[in-house]
């Protein structure tokens, strides 16, 4: 007969975790103490929850699970940049990225492994998707990019921008991200999330109805669906992103921005800037431009300095507002996605 499952403490919610503690014969308030040691103090195990009973811990030890994932490899750049090959427990691996700017210590995370997407300009989905992430395993990797932190260093911002499409694995998403924000879980202000998502317009509609009140960035890349599709096979329409991403910002009030991967000779010509700024419109939406980061084997190139500066002329001529983002890790290969192709073979 199989062992009973055992509870995963992170990536439950605070209910569920009550009702499992009394199913043990604890106090409802245990549970508010195990939260407050794996959130609040980031305990790494039971035996450190020193003001559980001994008997509780070592029940807990027995039924419960708390971390499932390790990290095992770290990669730190010379920009400051550390990138986290995080294992997971059935073999599989993710990454997550820590970004410092300033006072700002950003943690950029996965939410599948793999992708089904297939950007072609992106390391995330060469070998397809293997499987979604759990809500546990994403809250994981947050906790885990955390301990990564130096002395005096906090988490200040997420951006939910790794490998995999975060809306193809909503529920798993909405689950972690109401974990996230939880004043028992990591009581991340909603404002310092952002979710990135290549545009599944229902999906985005969807997300704007859940209350969460978490930044939204959708990842364009084209200003005609002829050239998008090119890099972004089965690629929803534009017409009906840019519909979905305006939605978003009026019922939610919060900030959408519009990405773009500058790619060499494909959509960075000044009449594509010229397409970009018609589909931003009046609209208060900031672009994101980022020259493409080159992935071996795939053979796509970023424009030069010039042209991405001649680029950004035309957007701002036109009343856009815009910003180049910084690469940044590129001596660890700090790409979406290619430390786990090195690391794993995909």
């Amino acid at each position: 007969m199989a062992a009973p499952e055992r509870f995963r403490i992170i990536g439950a919610m605070r209910e569920e975790l009550r009702d499992f503690v009394a199913g043990l014969g604890a106090p409802a308030y245990r549970a508010d103490q195990i939260l407050r040691w794996v959130y609040a103090a980031g305990a790494p195990s039971f035996e450190a929850m020193t003001n559980l009973p001994k008997a509780l811990r070592e029940t807990l030890a027995e039924r419960a699970t708390l971390y499932t994932t390790a990290v095992a490899e770290t990669r730190r750049s010379s920009d400051g940049t550390a990138k986290l090959l995080v294992a997971l427990a059935d073999g599989a691996a993710v990454e997550a990225v820590i970004i410092p700017e300033d006072d700002r210590r950003t943690a950029c995370i996965s939410t599948q492994v793999g992708c089904a997407i297939g950007c072609v300009f992106c390391a995330s989905g060469i070998g397809g998707l293997v499987r979604d992430l759990s809500a546990g395993e994403i809250v994981e990797e947050v906790l885990q990019a955390r301990r990564s932190l130096g002395e005096g260093e906090a988490l200040t911002h997420l951006v939910v921008m790794g490998i995999g499409e975060p809306l193809m694995n909503y529920e798993a998403l909405v689950r972690a991200l109401r974990i996230l924000t939880a004043p028992w879980g990591l009581a991340l202000g909603p404002r310092r999330i952002t979710v990135s998502t290549v545009g599944l317009p229902a999906t985005i509609r969807r997300l704007a109805g859940e209350g969460l009140g978490v930044n939204l960035a959708v990842s364009l890349h084209a200003a005609d669906d002829f050239t998008r599709e090119r890099l972004v096979p089965h690629a929803r329409p534009l017409g009906e992103v840019v519909a979905a991403a305006r939605d978003y910002l009026h019922r939610t009030g919060r900030e959408v921005t519009f990405e773009c991967v500058l790619v060499k000779g494909v959509n960075d010509s000044v009449e594509d800037a010229r397409g970009l700024a018609d589909l931003v419109g009046r609209e208060a939406i900031l672009v994101n431009l980022l020259p493409v980061n080159p992935v071996p084997g795939l053979g796509w190139q970023a424009p030069s300095a010039a042209r991405v500066e001649r680029f950004v002329r035309e957007l701002r001529g036109r009343g856009v507002r815009v910003q180049v983002r910084r690469r940044r890790g590129a001596d660890i290969a700090g790409a979406c996605g290619q430390l786990r192709r090195h690391r794993c073979g995909h």
